[in-house]
């Protein structure tokens, strides 16, 4: 089991369609126990505010909701926080504070923690109107992208289990929507 201190943020707005696509992997992670070394948050849109988190972790895990990929609606991304680019086009966040603004800003203040990030492409990110939901493709693919943050913590030597049934994941394992 790991020891190090990791935290998933779970970013998004989920009064914005597919905006709210990490607020709803936040609602999936539930269905999981964690040891008490990893913090699931619903950090809504990131600030600087979550500073503090990178001296206190040792890993942090983003999800997000990406655009501007060129892939279908639905697709699941890792990549690491450099590879975020800075900028709106490929590979944006949808969100002005980006993962690697975070740990540059942590950085300068002398903290370090490594990082991984896991986004999907969105098909709306800006609907006419406040809606609570996603698109059927982004929500088709929600299973695939917290099965994705669970490889990415049963890597990282995190134990896992399912509340319901107690079942340990391992490879393999693949999320059922609650």
């Amino acid at each position: 089991m790991s020891a190090e201190r990791i935290a998933v943020f779970c970013v998004g707005n989920r009064l914005m369609l597919d905006d709210g696509v990490g607020p709803a992997v936040f609602d999936e992670l539930a269905a999981y126990e964690l040891p008490e070394n990893v913090e699931v948050l619903d950090v809504g849109c990131m600030s600087l505010a979550m500073v503090g988190y990178v001296e206190r972790c040792d890993y942090l895990v983003t999800v997000d909701a990406i655009d501007g990929t060129g892939e279908p609606a639905g697709t699941v991304f890792e990549f690491a926080p450099e590879d975020m680019a800075r900028h709106t086009g490929a590979m944006a966040s949808l969100h002005d504070l980006k993962l690697v603004d975070l740990f540059d800003a942590a950085e300068l203040m002398g903290y370090t923690a490594r990082g991984r990030c896991f986004g999907m492409q969105v098909a709306n990110r800006t609907p006419e109107m406040v809606t609570i939901g996603l698109t059927p493709a982004v929500f088709d693919n929600l299973p695939l992208l917290v099965d994705t943050v669970l490889a990415d913590l049963v890597r990282n030597g995190v134990e896992v289990r399912h509340r319901q049934t107690g079942e340990l994941v391992e490879p393999g394992w693949h999320h059922q929507l609650a």
